[in-house]
């Protein structure tokens, strides 16, 4: 069978085609990458999102703990104040202050304690400056201890206290993470309100001092009055960033009772001047309205921080709302692209894989068992090819692809059995050539051997003998075209046969025998229906090697007994072959190629091919030792006969029931000595190991008639007469020989 009719291979059964289903160039592996990139910056997009939803998550939860941090702050600092006023009032001479620092000192104290345990982890923002601000109340307790010693200046501890609480009012919490309006604007109303609350402190504490005192030291009345505007414009500033019901908040405190007091006792310190006050203010009056104005901003204060902290939770919440709501989308978008690429994948790739399976069954299946039909003997047309089918749910241009392909088929198998058609004819013709050859050449052959029976002229002989040749090479040559057309020829052998004879059979059928030697050759029988083309095989090796070696170096053939199998060797001296050309030459006498479509240069290879094959000989062609190339035959067991036949007279050896095998005059084997044996009651033999005969000769006196044909006996046939004549060729060559060669 051709190499392009043979069935698949492993990787090429049906389906193969498609095993490997991410590959690069299939529709499958490219539909998958159209998927993966797609879900790919399907990820990335979402990713950034859900940064961005993260980030903000994250910084309203930052802010949350910031507002948290800065009203834990604001309560430090709202005693600290508290305690500043009632230190500058006790300074400034109002003894009443002295029993309500205690109490305030030790209110202080717990709010520090506490400042520095919402400072105390690094998880809240700002936590780091909170904690480096407290540094500034490191030395609180020398400064009360010069308070309560008398030792302290009443300007310089309004200034300690002020620096202190100022340190802590500039921290940064972290505010500027906010990336909403609203919580942007409340922080900066919650700042602007705690300079506001600062400042509003800081004129409590200074005024508590000059109303204790009834005058302002100089240089007191500028600091008082840069206090008061800074609380106005805190004041205003927070009225721009603040919501209206905590501005309306504000206002409710800065109206009250307490406030009107504190405001006419305020504009008292104004119309002072740097000097003696013109009205008495009592210090604790002062004190306690001011501290009811500074409360009520406290609480503001902490209804702004509610507000941001519970903004941060709402800003915070949808985020993860978001978050969720975008995550839920995205799995439902690659959910929606991965079942669009998979419908796609069912709707195309598996039609496409039915479709491939079809094609390589109308490849594999269906296109050579039709060519097999063809050459079933009895040369029926064989029934045409089944339409290929369409695949189910497959497209129109999946259905215009199996049309097409169907149409190809058709195509394909008309092609092929006209192929089919003309290779059996041409089969068919060369066989029926080579038996009509044969035929001519058996009648031939026949013909030359009644011609030498009747020649008696030496050199007339000779150049029959050389016909004689010439058509045996010539039967040789029918023989090969039937064996090329896979036809047995008609010559069959009976008995078993020595090899070695089988192997002179096979130099009676080259041109050149006189150069081929047989060298060390271990005895064995062939059987006798395998001989022929065992011959026809050796024959062909034999005129392979004579052809390709130099004219002056013989062609050696070797043989030895391997276990139950016998090896046969054929080695020539010529200039050898490369490795391509050897493994080419190898893959021929395999039968791997086909003859058909070989150069005619090489057809001796593949008949050498098709009768190893039928014999089941190895046959292979190797470098030789030295220079050339030895081809090997491996014969197997049954190639050799079990049992020698037994004797016959030496005649009979050469007398098959149909057809024959001529004795071949070559030379002998070195081993065999050049003095003919004789025994006693034996014929003399020659150095080729056949019958010496002497040819017969007419008296001198008598005159040389010319001898009528002597009628064949009806028991020969003229194949046996010319086994005879061969024989009888040959003595009378070597006695001409040795003739020659006496004295």
């Amino acid at each position: 069978m051709s190499p392009r009719h043979r069935p698949s291979t492993d990787g090429e059964r049906p389906g193969g085609l498609f095993r490997r289903s991410l590959a690069s160039h299939s529709i499958r592996g490219r539909l998958v990458r159209i998927l993966v990139v797609s879900v790919a910056l399907v990820i990335a997009l979402l990713s950034v999102t859900i940064v961005g939803e993260v980030s903000d998550y994250t910084a309203a939860g930052r802010t949350r703990d910031a507002v948290s941090l800065a009203l834990t702050v604001q309560d430090t600092t709202q005693e600290l104040q508290r305690e500043r006023g009632l230190t500058v009032g006790f300074l400034g001479g109002e003894a009443r202050f002295a029993a309500a620092i205690g109490p305030q000192r030790a209110n202080t104290d717990r709010a520090r304690a506490t400042l520095a345990e919402a400072v105390s982890g690094d998880d809240v923002p700002g936590a780091d400056r909170v904690r480096t601000a407290m540094n500034r109340l490191s030395d609180l307790a020398t400064t009360r201890e010069a308070i309560d010693a008398g030792r302290a200046d009443r300007a310089k501890t309004f200034e300690y206290y002020t620096a202190a609480i100022a340190t802590l009012n500039e921290v940064e919490l972290g505010f500027d993470e906010a990336q909403d309006s609203r919580l942007r604007r409340g922080l900066l109303a919650l700042g602007a309100l705690a300079d506001a609350k600062e400042a509003t402190g800081q004129e409590r504490a200074y005024l508590n001092g000059v109303f204790a005192a009834g005058r302002f030291n100089p240089g007191e009345y500028i600091r008082f009055t840069e206090i008061r505007a800074a609380k106005l414009v805190n004041l205003a500033a927070f009225t721009r960033e603040t919501t209206t019901a905590r501005q309306a908040q504000l206002d409710a405190t800065l109206r009250s009772d307490a406030a009107t007091k504190a405001v006419a006792s305020e504009n008292i310190a104004i119309s002072a001047g740097d000097g003696p006050l013109r009205t008495t203010v009592d210090p604790v009056g002062w004190w306690a309205e001011m501290t009811s104005v500074i409360d009520g901003m406290r609480d503001v204060q902490r209804s702004v921080g509610s507000d941001l902290q519970a903004r941060a939770v709402e800003l915070r919440d949808d985020a993860s709302r978001t978050l969720a709501v975008i995550l839920i989308l995205a799995l439902l978008a690659m959910a929606l692209e991965i079942a669009l690429v998979v419908g796609a994948l069912r709707s195309i790739v598996r039609p496409l894989v039915s479709l491939a399976v079809e094609a390589d069954d109308v490849a594999a299946n269906r296109l050579p068992a039709f060519v097999a039909g063809w050459h079933e003997p009895g040369g029926a047309e064989p029934a045409p090819p089944e339409p290929v089918r369409t695949p189910a749910r497959a497209g129109t241009e999946i259905v215009s692809v199996a049309a097409a392909l169907d149409r190809v088929q058709t195509t394909a198998f008309e092609l092929a059995g006209e192929q089919a058609l003309l290779r059996r004819n041409t089969t068919e013709s060369l066989a029926n050539l080579g038996r009509r050859n044969q035929n001519l050449l058996r009648r031939q052959l026949g013909f030359i051997s009644e011609l030498e029976r009747e020649e008696l002229d030496p050199t007339a002989l000779a150049n029959l003998f050389e016909l004689d040749h010439l058509a045996t090479r010539m039967r040789r040559n029918a023989e090969s075209l039937l064996v090329l057309v896979s036809e047995s020829g008609p010559r069959r052998w009976a008995d078993p046969l020595p090899v070695t004879e089988v192997v002179r059979a096979a130099l009676s059928e080259v041109e050149d025998y006189r150069r081929a030697a047989l060298r060390d050759l271990d005895e064995v029988l062939i059987t006798g229906s395998m001989v022929n083309e065992l011959a026809h095989l050796l024959a062909e090796l034999i005129e392979n090697a004579l052809a390709f070696s130099p004219p002056d170096l013989e062609v050696e053939i070797h043989g030895r007994k391997l276990g139950s199998r016998y090896l046969l060797a054929v080695e020539d001296h010529g200039v050898g072959m490369s490795r391509e050309q050897l493994a080419k030459a190898n893959s021929r006498l395999h039968g791997e190629e086909d003859f058909v479509v070989a150069p005619t240069r090489f057809l001796g290879h593949y008949v050498v091919g098709q009768l190893a094959q039928r014999l089941g000989v190895e046959v292979e062609l190797t470098v030789a030792p030295v220079s050339g190339t030895v081809a090997r035959l491996l014969l197997p067991e049954d190639v050799l006969a079990a049992e020698v036949p037994p004797a016959k007279q030496e005649h009979d050896l050469w007398q098959p029931a149909q057809g024959t095998l001529p004795p071949v005059p070559v030379p002998a084997p070195r081993q065999v000595s050049d003095e003919p044996s004789m025994a006693p009651g034996q014929p003399e033999r020659t150095r080729n190991g056949l019958v010496k005969r002497t040819p017969k000769r007419p008296a001198e006196a008598q005159p040389t008639p010319t001898r009528p044909a002597t009628p064949r006996p009806e028991s020969r046939s003229p194949e046996d007469v010319r086994s005879m004549l061969a024989t009888f060729r040959s003595g009378h060559q070597r006695g001409t020989a040795v003739a020659e060669e006496s004295p």
